[in-house]
C-alpha cells in the first residue's frame, strides 16, 4: 500500500489510530489493503461511501467476565470474546477459541481474516471471531464445562444459526462446543443445531468437518502444484502443529504421497525421516492429550525431539504452517528457500511473517495465504448448517468430494484474479481482491448500514 495514496492511505492512518496496541489487526488490515490500490483504481466506486473505511470497522464487539468454579472450589475470572465484523453476505460465523494469548486485537485481526474467507468460499456466511483468555490445558473435564457453560450464558443471546453461528477453534474440540451447545439448548429452550458447528455426528455434526482445514489446505497446496506440473507423490513435507488441523493435514498429505518428516508443538518439535506415524500422533494428541515429546520416546531411535531452533530448519519440498499466528519468521523462511522449498500452505491463520512472505514472493516460492488455503474449515461448517437446516447428513465421501469441489473453486478464482489484475501466480493478492469484492459488492447492495 502506497501511503500517500488518497483512499487507502487514510484508511489505513485510521485503522491504526482507533485500534491502538493491536499488532495483529494492524497486519491483517494491512496485508489486505496492500492488494486494493489496482482495484481501486480499476474501479473508482470501491473507493466511495466509506466502503473500505466501513469494511474495517467490526460491526459489533461484545466483551464480556467470565466466572467460573475450579475443583479446588475457588473462584476463577475470565474473559469472553465475541467480534462481529461484517454480516453483508449472511450470519457472522468463525471459530472460537480458548488460549491465555487471546485479547481483542487478536479476535479483531482472526474476524478480519475471517470476512475474506467466507467471501473465497462462495457461501452465504458473514465473518466473526470469538473467544477468551482461558487456559484448557491441565484443566478437568468438569473445570472445562464449568468454564463453557458460564461462557455460554453470557454469549447466548448474541448467537443464533440466522445471527452468528460459531465454531471451534485452537483451545476448542467438539467437547467444548458439546458443553456450549448444551448450555445453549437449557438457556434458549431450543434444539437449534444450526447455531454452532464442528458438532458430534450423533447430534448434529457433519462427516469429515474435524478432517475439512487440514483436508482443505493440502487439497489447495495439490492445485497450486499442479500449475507447475508437480504433485505431493514423493515430496518431504514440513507440518508445524499437532493438533486438529495438523494432524489431519498430516493424513491427507500421506494419503496423497507425501511423507511428513517434522510436526510440533508449543514444547518442541519431533522430526523423523521415514515419516511421521500418523496411528501414534493421533493416540497421543487425540485420546491421550499428551506432549508431542511423548511420541519421540515411544518411536525410539525412529524419531528425534528438540526444543532449540526451529521446525523450518528442517528441510523440505513443501512447509505448512499450522499452529499460530507469526510463526514463520523471515529467518525461518530463509532457511526454507535455501533447502529448496517449492510450496507454502498456510494451514494457520496468518502465521507468516510479512517478512517471510515478502522473501517468498520474492524467490518465486508457491505461496498460499491462509484466508485461501485454511477455508476448509469454515466451508464444510456452512455445508453442516446446511445440513441441519435441511434436517440431513451427508455420507463421508459425498461431503469431502464437497470440499475438494469448493478448494479448486477457491484456488482457481485466486489465481483467476490474479491475473485479472496483472499479478499472475500471486495468491495473496487474487485471495484479497476476489474476497474484497464480493463483500464490497454486497455492501453497496444493502446502502450505508
Amino acid at each position: 500500500m502506497n501511503a500517500t495514496d488518497d483512499v487507502l492511505g487514510p484508511v489505513y492512518s485510521e485503522v491504526l489510530r482507533r485500534n491502538p496496541g493491536e499488532p495483529e489487526f494492524h497486519q491483517a488490515v494491512q496485508e489486505v489493503l496492500d492488494s486494493l490500490g489496482r482495484v481501486v483504481a480499476k474501479h473508482p466506486h470501491y473507493g466511495d461511501a466509506g466502503l473500505i473505511e466501513r469494511l474495517c470497522e467490526p460491526e459489533r464487539q461484545i466483551i464480556f467476565r467470565v466466572p467460573w468454579v475450579d475443583d479446588a472450589g475457588n473462584v476463577q475470572i475470565n474473559r469472553g470474546f465475541r467480534v462481529q465484523f461484517n454480516s453483508a453476505l449472511g450470519p457472522y460465523k468463525g471459530g472460537l477459541r480458548f488460549h491465555p494469548s487471546v485479547n481483542l486485537g487478536i479476535v479483531k485481526f482472526l474476524g478480519f481474516e475471517q470476512v475474506f474467507k467466507n467471501a473465497l468460499t462462495g457461501m452465504p456466511i458473514g465473518g466473526g471471531k470469538g473467544g477468551s483468555d482461558f487456559d484448557p490445558k491441565g484443566r478437568s473435564d468438569l473445570e472445562i464445562m464449568r468454564f463453557c457453560q458460564s461462557y455460554m450464558t453470557e454469549l447466548f443471546r448474541h448467537v443464533g444459526e440466522y445471527t452468528d453461528v460459531p465454531a471451534g477453534d485452537i483451545g476448542v474440540g467438539q467437547r467444548e462446543i458439546g458443553y456450549m451447545f448444551g448450555q445453549y439448548k437449557r438457556m434458549t429452550n431450543r434444539y437449534e443445531s444450526g447455531v454452532l458447528t464442528g458438532k458430534g455426528l450423533r447430534w448434529g455434526g457433519s462427516r469429515v468437518r474435524k478432517e475439512a482445514t487440514g483436508y482443505g489446505a493440502v487439497y489447495f497446496v495439490a492445485e497450486m502444484l499442479r500449475t507447475k506440473g508437480l504433485d505431493l507423490a514423493g515430496r518431504k513435507v514440513v507440518v508445524s502443529g499437532s493438533g486438529n488441523v495438523a494432524i489431519y493435514t498430516i493424513e491427507k498429505v500421506q494419503e496423497l504421497g507425501g511423507t511428513v518428516v517434522a510436526c510440533s508443538d508449543s514444547g518442541g518439535y519431533v522430526v523423523e525421516e521415514a515419516g511421521i506415524d500418523l496411528a501414534l500422533l493421533k493416540e497421543i494428541k487425540e485420546n491421550r492429550r499428551g506432549r508431542i515429546e511423548k511420541y519421540a520416546e515411544l518411536r525410539g531411535n525412529g524419531a528425534t525431539f528438540s526444543t532449540s531452533g526451529s521446525i523450518w530448519q528442517v528441510a523440505c519440498d513443501i512447509a505448512i504452517p499450522a499452529a499460530t499466528q507469526n510463526e514463520l519468521t523471515g529467518r525461518d523462511a530463509k532457511s526454507l528457500i535455501e533447502h529448496g522449498v517449492l510450496a507454502v500452505g498456510e494451514g494457520a491463520n496468518m502465521p507468516c511473517t510479512p517478512e517471510a512472505v515478502r522473501m517468498f514472493e520474492a524467490a518465486g516460492v508457491l505461496f498460499g495465504p491462509g484466508k485461501a488455503t485454511n477455508a476448509g474449515g469454515v466451508a464444510t461448517s456452512a455445508l453442516e448448517m446446511q445440513q441441519n437446516a435441511s434436517r440431513d447428513s451427508w455420507s463421508f465421501e459425498q461431503t469431502e468430494d464437497r470440499l475438494a469441489e469448493i478448494m479448486k473453486d477457491i484456488h482457481d478464482r485466486c489465481a483467476k484474479t490474479a491475473d485479472e489484475y496483472g499479478l499472475p501466480g500471486n495468491y495473496i493478492a487474487g485471495a484479497n481482491i476476489a474476497g474484497f469484492v464480493r463483500v464490497a459488492d454486497a455492501m453497496s447492495a444493502l446502502g450505508v448500514i
